[in-house]
Order: C-alpha cells, then structure tokens, then sequence
C-alpha cells in the first residue's frame, strides 16, 4: 500500500514540480533560505586570499555534491563571476535556476549526458569569457566523495588552475540522499576552505593523468575530512551512488 502511494503521490507532484514558474519559484525560496542561513551564522574563512586573487581571472572550483550549499552564498560574497555546470534532467535545471540567485548561469551537461558539449562550452567560457567555472565533481548522482575526470579536463584545456572548496559547520542536518547532504541549522558556526590552485599540465595523458586526479581526490577528501573533524562530525562514506543507495532503502522497507 505504501509502494502504491508513492506512485500516485509521484505522479501527482513531478510535472508540478517540473513546471518552470514553480521552479522559480522555489528557487527563489530556497535561495533566499540559504541566505538566512549564511547571514545568521558564525562564519571560520580559511584562505579567502584565493577567492580575491581569482575575482578577474577564471578557476575551476571543485566540490563534492554534498557540500556546495554555503559555497554560493561565498562565491556571491566574494563576487567571483562564473558558470556552474548543470545536469540536463529537470531536477538539474532546478538547481541552475537557484544557483541563476548567486550569479552563476549554468552550462548543462554530465557525465553521462551531453559531457562533450559541455566540455566544449566550459573551455570556451573559461577562454574566451574569462569566467570561472564552478563543478560539483561526484555529481549528479554518484559516487560520492569521487572525482570525476571532468574538472581536469577543464583545467588542461584552458589552463586554470583547479582549486579545491568545502564547507563544514557546527549543526548539521543531513538529507537523506547518496551524497549527505549538508545543511547548517540557524546560529551555528558555518567553517568554509578555499584550497590553494593546482594546475593541471595541458601534456598530461595517460596513466599520469589517472595518478593527479587521485592526488587532487585525495586532497579534497582530507580537505572535507579535517573540516568536518572541527566539529566532530560523523564520517561521510565514501563510493555510494544513487541508484544503489536507493535499493539499500528499498531493501530496509
């Protein structure tokens, strides 16, 4: 009977909430959410020197999916211009219409959908727009705390540096998803990291090329896991996806 009712209820909200105006409407909500957050807390900026030194030259900023909710609100703060790289399902264009509030347009494309195009439209905007580039690199769907080839790509086709960011805080709440979700309750300590550039040799092939991306993976795991030990926070698994962390809570039911 529960199975029954999720169905009905799915198919009753999803084409609400993949109507556009609604869209924006909730990203308006939510953006505005977020800023309440950012505004009402305790703020620990570790290394902001980057983010001014990058305000008129393009970067590629990396983060894991879980943890990109204060980074808008400090990329705005810091008025670093930019694009963020948008999955093309609805759920994507969602999320782009709310990053369109801290003034990032988003190019669209993943992974597994359109990432030729997007690869192109990226190095082109770094290039030519000299626009920073913001990717979420064990997005869309998984898995986590992975770093997907994606980002180096960028870095080695345009020549901008990657420059790893996380953010951390004193009272979390987790949503349940693959990817933990934060997000900081009200009147906490919010902790963000902006790593130091690392740049990416336009020469790079190979198995050279597979031995930096575990190298960058490697510094912004420990970037997560040192944030994270500030406040004594449970450890986020690494290697889940979405698919089959659904089937874990099917298989729980």
């Amino acid at each position: 009977m529960n199975k029954a009712f999720r169905k009905i209820w799915k198919k009753f909200w999803t084409p609400i909430l993949h109507n556009p105006i609604i869209q924006w409407t909730l990203a308006l909500i939510l953006a505005g959410l977020l800023w309440l957050i950012f505004l009402t807390s305790k703020h620990k900026f570790t290394n902001t020197e980057t983010l001014k030194n990058y305000r008129t030259k393009p970067v590629v900023f990396v983060f894991f999916h879980g943890r990109c909710a204060m980074l808008s609100p400090t990329i705005k703060r810091a008025k670093v211009k930019g694009c963020c790289v948008s999955s093309r399902h609805k759920d994507g264009r969602m999320m782009a219409r709310l990053q369109r509030f801290f003034g990032l347009r988003a190019i669209y494309g993943s992974t597994s959908d359109g990432a030729v195009a997007v690869m192109r439209e990226g190095v082109r905007v770094i290039r030519d727009k000299k626009l920073s580039m913001c990717v979420s690199v064990d997005g869309p769907s998984g898995p986590s705390l992975h770093l997907q080839d994606g980002a180096l790509y960028f870095a080695r086709m345009s020549g901008a540096p990657i420059v790893p960011c996380c953010f951390s805080c004193s009272r979390p709440i987790y949503l349940d998803r693959w990817d933990k979700f934060m997000i900081p309750k009200l009147f906490g300590t919010i902790s963000v990291n902006i790593g130091d550039p690392i740049y990416i040799d336009s020469s790079l092939r190979g198995t050279a090329f597979e031995t930096k991306r575990q190298e960058i993976e490697a510094i912004m795991i420990k970037q997560l896991r040192d944030m994270d030990s500030q406040f004594n926070l449970p450890e986020i698994p690494k290697g889940l996806n979405a698919t089959d962390y659904k089937k874990q809570k099917r298989n729980k039911r």
